[in-house]
């Protein structure tokens, strides 16, 4: 074996979507990174879907560029076409999606990576992990060069003994056209850690000048363009359609003809798939009824003639795709350009980490992605991000960044992960939260910029205008608050189309008048116009939803009391009275480390908590 003449403090092996922020986010917080890649050539490469955000997942969007993360600013800077979804519903679940040029978000993100100036890019397959004791020290790759490293962060995402399915044709590969990692899992598993099995897939894509688009359904994006990156109020950038296609019932029965040329139904697959993005196939079968399902025909890039048909993702061979295509409206000459599969790889059950993402059983050994069982380009980038600020901060000998669930959509979804046994890849949904109207795309800034700073990854540009953005805020909300409006003032009345006020009335409890908007209120009081939108929207709703919020933060503070309740790393539930083996065994095996954790784990009832509970404060007052 070689030893690379160069020592890191951070190796990050994988350059996908949690890859890239992990690097980013430890190289700018100051720490010799590494980044090892299979290839140079698909740095953050778009596997499937081009696009980025969506339900919840735009939360996450947010959340990792207000604590300074990359993903949100590299999606402003080569989306193709912007939409805001559910804004008929509540500020909790609107949501930000863009659909990426695809190869132009890809090598944007390399650029960003080879400008870094503490960050070297190098292309290698991590063939083992290198430990002493039970502390990481570095890699070998491949060809046998070895580089050390005081911490080590896998994102591996499909790649560890990945195997591709196209019908009962299989072949190892982390994509299609790229090899799997044969030999890391197998290291992990020597080190002591259980290894799973799990699957998705990605359908075919198709040649765009083939399809009769005038048959199709034109979606275009928002007139106004609402960016992902709080560095910018606005994008002005003309845009490209997407189309809305159906398949129907002769599509189906192709499927149903051929279901025994799917590895899935033949029972060649081992992984389980993700329940809520199921294949064509899979739609077929476990909904009979179902006349047609809707697809999104999505472009891969402005200089590309490939097109994403989503939700049609299948392991069907590549002339039974071809042949349910073409039964479709507009698709009748339709030609594939690169068949659908389906692809296994293993990961690492995330039971075995802690809320920092450094695992339990190996130190300075860090985990992120789909190596954690998660989908989703976007529960990649946010975990990465995490990883790699832990990592840096492990490195310069600080405590961790946890986040709470009451702070973010990542505190959500990592605090699941590491509580939650895994049964099919994680994806996130607002629904997972208990605080929803507080974790909401407006005021990610608000919850997280001031820890990005604290962290050293939110730089003076955009700390700046975070402070300009929240004195916007207040001095809206004031305004709000204190200027009164009566029946004498017509021009206001007439405006928000209400009846005479029987007294005067301040234009924040008009406000939460479920027909009355910040945007009327601007059209009638000029000093409302000179107040960035982003700032009126954040105003608007913390005003709107005081009486809701409050609530909140009241359940908050009530579940705070068993947060703040420490479980000691050697506690022995074995000897705590009155609860039943499975729990125990259970809290033995997570090993939570707080109360509120213990309470999330699947069977872990209330009365057990409160056992635990009342033991944890005999033996303090005993000791």
């Amino acid at each position: 074996m070689m030893t690379y003449g160069k020592e890191y403090q951070v190796i990050v092996v994988g350059a996908g979507h949690a890859g890239c922020e992990a690097a980013l986010a430890s190289a700018r917080m100051g720490c010799s990174t590494l980044l090892l890649t299979i290839g140079l050539d698909t740095i953050a490469q778009m596997s499937c879907n081009p696009s980025i955000g969506g339900l919840a997942k735009g939360h996450l969007v947010h959340e990792v560029d207000a604590l300074g993360g990359e993903m949100g600013l590299n999606i402003d800077a080569t989306g193709i076409q912007f939409r805001r979804l559910n804004m008929r519903k509540g500020p909790a679940v609107r949501a930000s999606r863009a659909q990426a040029d695809r190869m132009a978000y890809s090598a944007r993100m390399k650029r960003i990576i080879e400008k870094e100036p503490t960050l070297d890019l190098k292309q290698g397959l991590v063939a083992e992990l290198l430990t002493e004791g039970q502390r990481v020290v570095g890699v070998r790759t491949r060809e046998g060069l070895v580089f050390k490293g005081r911490t080590v962060v896998i994102t591996t995402g499909t790649f560890m003994r990945g195997l591709i399915h196209v019908g009962l044709n299989h072949y190892a590969g982390g994509r299609a056209g790229e090899p799997s990692s044969e030999t890391l899992s197998d290291s992990l598993r020597a080190l002591g850690f259980k290894v799973g099995r799990l699957k998705t897939g990605t359908p075919a894509r198709l040649c765009g000048r083939t399809i009769d688009f005038t048959r199709l359904e034109r979606q275009s994006g928002d007139d106004q363009i609402k960016p992902f990156s709080f560095l910018h109020e606005a994008i002005e950038r003309e845009q490209v359609s997407c189309y809305i296609a159906n398949t129907n019932e002769r599509t189906h029965q192709i499927i149903r003809d051929n279901l025994d040329k799917s590895p899935l139904y033949a029972g060649i697959i081992e992984g389980v798939g993700p329940r809520y993005c199921p294949s064509i196939e899979d739609k077929v079968v476990r909904f009979p009824e179902k006349a047609s399902h809707q697809s999104f025909i999505e472009p891969e890039g402005r200089q590309s003639d490939e097109f994403y048909p989503s939700g049609l993702s299948t392991s069907l061979p590549a002339d039974v795709q071809l042949a349910y295509f073409r039964t479709m409206v507009g698709f009748e000459k339709v030609e594939i350009m690169r068949p659908g599969y389906a692809i296994e790889y293993d990961f690492v059950e995330p039971l075995q980490l802690k809320k920092s993402l450094e695992t339990k059983e190996i130190t300075g050994l860090f985990h992120a992605g789909q190596i954690n069982g998660t989908s989703g380009y976007e529960e990649a980038a946010a975990q990465g991000l995490m990883a790699g600020i832990n990592a840096a901060r492990f490195c310069q000998d600080r405590e961790p960044v946890i986040l709470g669930r009451d702070q973010g959509y990542i505190g959500v979804m990592i605090d699941d992960l590491v509580t939650q046994p895994t049964t099919d890849p994680y994806r996130m949904f607002t629904s997972r939260s208990e605080y929803r109207l507080l974790l909401r795309e407006d005021n990610a800034d608000q919850r997280l910029t001031e820890i990005g700073r604290e962290i050293g990854l939110v730089k003076d540009d955009r700390w700046k205008l975070y402070q300009q953005k929240q004195v916007q805020v207040e001095k809206t909300k004031k305004f709000l608050n204190t200027t009164v409006v009566t029946s004498s003032h017509k021009k206001v009345t007439e405006a928000l189309n209400i009846d005479e006020l029987k007294s005067g009335v301040s234009l924040a409890v008009l406000l939460k008048r479920p027909e009355v908007s910040i945007t009327q209120l601007k059209e009638v009081f000029p000093e409302l116009t000179a107040v960035a939108d982003s700032a009126l929207e954040q105003a608007e709703i913390s005003l709107k939803y005081e009486g809701y919020i409050t609530r909140q933060l009241e359940q908050i503070a009530k579940a705070q009391e068993q947060e703040d309740v420490l479980l000691p790393d050697n506690l022995d539930y074995s000897v705590i009275p009155s609860i039943s083996s499975e729990v125990r065994e259970k809290l033995a095996k997570i090993r939570p480390a707080t109360l509120g954790q213990a309470s999330r784990i699947q069977g872990v009832t209330p009365a057990a908590i409160a056992v635990i509970n009342i033991y944890l404060r005999k033996n303090k007052n005993a000791s």
